[in-house]
């Protein structure tokens, strides 16, 4: 009788098994639908018309409703962990994130993945590896590019599984920060009426507590990643994260968590949106659990009046759980200085923190 040999492959890598300038070609291909777009607008409550509004949209010159850049982010960060972070101890940064082209519900998306760097840390037992991700169509036109790190456990994976063959090409040239139908000056809103805060209400240096809350539900956090393809055990697998996390528990996916925060800041920075122009300098300083409750703030780093239809507003954005914003911010807490490198100062209770850029209406 013979004897059947036991496979057990797995997937990621370790620090060993990246070389920088390698290129990932992610096996997800995956097709948006509606019901897709309708479960993660269920679940993050964004204000800004031209990613839930098919007339705001189309007055723009969209040919639809664009399916949510935070949606595309997600969803290349998940299809990403395949190859690159299954086995990471932790993700560490956003950078340089770009939606240059509208994605639309019917098309099919497939993600690839260059490896920038790789550096050990002084210890030996890890290192930072620096990627690029590019998410294309079912017509090869990109849209959502950037680039993370993340923290990945030093040594190499003997069982994973033989890159398939693949013809994927990272051209490196810089993508546009929006849709080309937008970069001129912008048609009429649909409506009259909508949120407040146009680009002149926009103040830099002013910092918006916002009120409400969002609490994370463990079915949700789960289903979430899952719809997102996000493969990592830490989030969905209990055994695994037993002894792996540092909360003995399963840890919500990050990407989810920065959906939230900017989802909770969207009634009062983003209701007169039109584009993400991008984000970047993003971290997530502590983890988020299933029951914990998330609140936002923001703060205005810049503006710049484009044309006579719209300007740039640039906001630096924290997540904290379980204490109210507005609280941290009245007891003298340093919430918007990057937690990565502070001496003094830290706020245990940030979890998640970006600059975004965002293209806001102007005052007719």
């Amino acid at each position: 009788m013979l004897r059947a040999m036991l496979r057990a492959p797995r997937h990621g890598r370790m620090l060993d098994d990246f070389t920088p300038g390698a290129i990932y070609a992610h096996p997800w291909d995956v097709t948006v639908d509606d019901g897709m777009v309708a479960l993660f607008a269920a679940s993050f409550c964004c204000a800004t018309p031209t990613y839930s509004s098919r007339a705001a949209a189309r007055a723009l010159g969209l040919r639809d409703r664009p399916v949510h850049p935070l949606l595309l982010l997600n969803l290349g960060v998940s299809f990403s962990v395949h190859d690159v972070s299954e086995q990471a101890v932790a993700h560490l940064a956003y950078i340089d994130v770009r939606f240059p082209a509208a994605c639309y519900v019917g098309d099919t998306l497939r993600a690839s993945t260059r490896v920038l760097g790789v550096k050990p840390v002084s210890s030996g037992d890890k290192g930072v590896v620096h990627v690029r991700t590019e998410v294309r169509n079912q017509d090869d036109v990109l849209v959502c590019a950037f680039e993370r790190k993340a923290l990945v456990r030093a040594g190499a994976i003997l069982a994973r599984p033989p890159d398939p063959p693949h013809d994927v090409r990272h051209d490196g040239v810089e993508p546009a920060r929006l849709p080309a139908v937008l970069a001129g000056d912008l048609a009429p809103p649909a409506r009259l009426g909508g949120f407040a805060t146009l680009f002149e209400d926009f103040v830099v240096g002013d910092v918006y507590a916002h009120d409400v809350g969002r609490t994370v539900s463990e079915a949700e956090a789960m289903q979430l990643a899952t719809l997102a393809r996000n493969s990592h055990p830490l989030h969905s697998d209990e055994v695994y994260a037993k002894t792996h996390s540092f909360a003995r528990t399963r840890v919500v996916y990050g990407g989810l968590v920065l959906a939230w925060a900017l989802s909770l800041s969207s009634r009062d920075t983003a209701g007169n949106a039109v584009w993400d122009l991008g984000l970047d300098d993003g971290a997530h300083p502590s983890g988020v659990l299933a029951g914990d409750t998330l609140y936002a703030a923001s703060q205005v780093l810049a503006t710049e009046a484009l044309g006579p239809t719209s300007g740039s507003v640039t906001l630096r954005i924290v997540g904290a759980k379980n204490v109210h914003t507005r609280t941290l911010l009245e007891a003298g807490a340093d919430l918007f200085t990057p937690e990565l490198g502070k001496t003094t100062g830290k706020v245990p209770e940030k979890a998640v923190e970006i600059t975004r850029t965002l293209l806001v209406r102007r005052r007719g």
